[in-house]
């Protein structure tokens, strides 16, 4: 399911900015570089200050340090980031063969080692998972910035490779919450095991009831999807006190985020800004 992407990577694997605001002034601010690494997408984020300056999204794949930190000197030579001696870093990983690869690209890039997103990392976010080192940074970070950003209680929906759901409490804690197949991985499944079934572009269809096999499958994906989100989203609300905060985020969420009901916010970017939060308090 090409399209599934939703444009984000560019030909040839080449990073193309999403959303990104211009940079300016960012050499003359204190910068960080946030690093969030995903089974699908890696993102990378600039702040100057407390600002998103800008980010940026390439397709995961396995690199070496050196691979990675001549990746990074080009698109910091191309962005204007600020000089090493003024630039921080803080890595969230989800794929251990790319977490060492990534430290050490981001040591040699900024002179320091990154802040590694983790429970023991968020260091004012109370879990309550049954095994801390069990949740995922991604969770962690997303958790701290809708804590932060949005208030509590406060559930997150996350549309990625998998659709997770973290639910935070109305006194601040990670409750935990609950993870689901992707929207993308659940359709490449699909056509990989239905021979005549054609890869479509994932956009929303006129209608719920396909007169074509495309439109059928447009409806099935994509307000499947939805239903699927606003089904646990409700369920997961009625065990928490409280009416929580609903963000969506992560690669999908501008896709399938307008299609549910009980989504209040859409935050593409809030998974780097909680790693932003995590660094704050780690210094």
């Amino acid at each position: 399911m090409p399209e599934a992407r939703h444009g984000r990577t560019s030909k040839g694997g080449r990073p193309r900015r999403s959303r990104v605001r211009a940079a300016r002034g960012a050499e003359r601010a204190e910068g960080l570089l946030a690093v969030d690494v995903g089974n699908s997408d890696t993102v990378v984020g600039m702040f100057a200050g407390r600002e998103l300056a800008g980010f940026w999204r390439f397709t995961s794949r396995a690199a070496t340090a050196d691979e990675i930190a001549l990746r990074l000197e080009s698109l910091g030579r191309l962005q204007r980031w600020p000089r090493e001696s003024s630039l921080g870093a803080v890595l969230c990983s989800v794929v251990p063969s790319l977490t060492l690869p990534w430290t050490e690209a981001l040591a040699k890039r900024t002179g320091r080692p990154p802040v590694e997103v983790s429970a023991a990392t968020a260091k004012t976010l109370p879990v309550r998972y049954h095994d801390r080192s069990a949740v995922g940074a991604d969770r962690i970070a997303n958790a701290v910035a809708a804590r932060v950003l949005y208030g509590v209680p406060a559930i997150v929906v996350d549309l990625g490779t998998a659709t997770t759901f973290d639910c935070i409490s109305r006194q601040g804690a990670y409750l935990g919450g609950a993870i689901a197949p992707g929207v993308a991985t659940s359709a490449e499944e699909l056509f990989r095991r239905a021979a005549r079934l054609p890869r479509v572009e994932l956009r929303r269809p006129v209608r719920a009831l396909g007169r074509t096999t495309q439109e059928s499958l447009q409806a099935g994906v994509l307000w499947g999807a939805a239903g699927q989100v606003d089904a646990l989203v409700r369920r997961l609300a009625l065990e928490m006190k409280g009416t929580p905060a609903v963000i969506a985020t992560g690669g999908l969420a501008a896709i399938v985020a307008p299609e549910c009901e009980t989504i209040n916010r859409v935050d593409e970017a809030l998974t780097l800004k909680g790693m932003r939060i995590i660094w704050e308090e780690a210094r």
